[in-house]
């Protein structure tokens, strides 16, 4: 058995979670089911940020401590789970002494290296990101992201040695020993890495830095936010005491991050764990942003997404499959209610739902919900869903999961034209036999259907398959890809309802 662990990047703990994350965690999660589906041993962690000035002075300003306010919005990220149909393994907050723990022995690795050194930072810093910026990256003297000005100060801080390791990351990069997906982030960091990576600042004194984890061998200076946010892949392990699940599951297969975040992943992140003599990750998958109607989300602009909302009235499953059907796997996509609503009644109310409704129908009606014995011939059908496979797999080990599920759906029309091309409710009147046939294949399908949908709708995946009298998890999902396993003599049972259409869902 193999395993498999792959990551979130874990969201700053200042605000509700917004639907850029969901679609991370979302994408996630279909990893973590898929590899589950074919029999590794997976581990999937995600957590929350909860460190930084940006938190202290929010919480301030709400009349609540620091913890008090990180306790709440990682509460309202952990909700998610319930809200978004997670399954991941473990969720870490960098203000657990877990963390803290891991993150300070981290330091001290670094530090006995001596790869941390003490200097004087000259620079820019803007207060939005909660991170230096050189001048070289500034536009017009403002942050890019939050175009404001960028505050120039300087002061004595903790630096880490990042420019010793940037020819070691370069070849690494360069060979794929670690892997950056899409190929176009790859190159973009390459570019950046080239013109040589520069020694990061680790720490701010304590007066400027206020809410963190205390350098463990300076008192006085608060560590940033590289040592301590980065660290939690290995921290949620106990990788400090070489615990049982770091054993087990480092390194990391998989790190999920947005674009904006490439460099601090594939660069500082993957120069501690050199320093630190702690293997590698073996891939980085980059994700875009998400916007709306065509713009960033900005309260002033009133389009913020609530992935919570739209989950809680139209159904986390419906949300999971906007987000990994109609956002590109690796790009920037956008989410408009109204697309959302199209999407949702035409893929699943209309061709999926009405698919297994009327493929359930009419077995119940001509053969008394049996499945009918196997057709003799089936090698048209048995080379039609090996190359759905062959294509499916592809996709996800390639960080295409919505190439994934498109292979899938197509298989759905496929079916529904299968339907108007037989017509079965004309073959019942006229050839019993054929009528088996034509049902036999039908279910088959959806058996296929059903199985390839778990890792992006598992509920709906789990219902078409219970009613089909299958099991997802038997220990021998090669067996379930190969065309007609579907017993004869299996007795359907009751279908869940799957999708009822938009217009419906409001009556009710």
């Amino acid at each position: 058995m193999e395993r498999f662990y792959v990551t979130t990047a874990i969201p700053y703990a200042n605000s509700a979670p917004h639907i850029g994350f969901a679609m991370e965690v979302i994408q996630a999660d279909a990893l973590a089911r898929y590899h589950r589906l074919i029999g590794d041993d997976v581990y999937f962690l995600t957590g929350t940020d909860e460190h930084g000035m940006k938190i202290f002075d929010t919480a301030k300003e709400l009349g609540l401590t620091a913890q008090e306010h990180v306790d709440m919005v990682a509460k309202l990220n952990m909700d998610l789970k319930e809200q978004l149909g997670l399954s991941y393994d473990d969720f870490i907050r960098t203000t657990s002494d877990r963390h803290k723990i891991g993150a300070k022995a981290l330091w001290m690795k670094l530090f006995e290296k001596g790869d941390i050194y003490k200097g004087k930072y000259d620079g820019f810093y803007c207060s939005g990101c909660e991170a230096y910026i050189t001048e070289k990256d500034l536009v017009d003297g403002k942050c890019p992201i939050h175009e404001k000005p960028a505050i120039k100060f300087s002061e004595e801080n903790y630096f880490f040695k990042l420019s010793k390791y940037s020819k070691e990351i370069e070849r690494l990069i360069e060979s794929d020993e670690l892997l950056i997906l899409p190929k176009s982030r790859k190159k973009e960091f390459l570019n950046v890495v080239k013109e040589g990576l520069t020694d990061v600042s680790f720490s701010r004194p304590k007066e400027a830095l206020t809410w963190g984890i205390e350098v463990p061998n300076d008192p006085n200076q608060t560590m940033y936010v590289w040592c301590d946010a980065l660290s939690n892949y290995i921290t949620a392990l106990d990788f400090e005491n070489n615990g049982k699940l770091f054993e087990k599951y480092w390194p990391a297969d998989v790190h999920i991050i947005g674009k904006d975040i490439l460099r601090f992943h594939a660069g500082i992140w993957i120069g501690m764990l050199l320093s630190a003599g702690i293997e590698i990750p073996k891939a980085i998958y980059v994700h875009g942003f998400i916007t709306s109607g065509g713009h960033k989300m900005s309260k002033s602009l009133h389009n913020v997404v609530s992935p919570v909302d739209i989950a809680e009235e139209y159904g986390n499953e419906a949300l999971r499959y906007y987000l990994l059907r109609e956002i590109p796997t690796t790009d920037d996509g956008d989410f408009t209610i109204d697309r959302f609503k199209d999407l949702y009644n035409s893929d699943l109310a209309n061709n999926l739902g009405n698919l297994v409704n009327r493929v359930f129908s009419m077995t119940n009606r001509y053969l008394d919900g049996v499945v009918p014995r196997k057709p003799v011939e089936n090698s048209a059908f048995y080379e039609k869903y090996s190359a759905m496979w062959e294509h499916y797999h592809e996709a996800i080990e390639n960080f295409n999961l919505k190439k994934a599920l498109e292979e899938v759906m197509l298989h759905v029309d496929d079916a529904n034209k299968y339907i108007e091309d037989e017509k079965p409710w004309v073959v019942a009147k006229e050839d019993k036999e054929k009528l088996k046939d034509i049902l036999y294949n039908l279910l088959e399908m959806l058996r296929h259907i059903g199985g390839a949908l778990y890792p992006f709708i598992p509920k709906t995946s789990k219902k078409i398959l219970t009613a089909l009298g299958c099991k997802l998890f038997d220990g021998k999902f090669a067996d379930t890809q190969l065309w007609g396993n579907l017993e004869e003599g299996t007795k359907l049972k009751k279908l869940e309802h799957l999708f009822p259409r938009i217009e419906d869902l409001k009556k009710n």
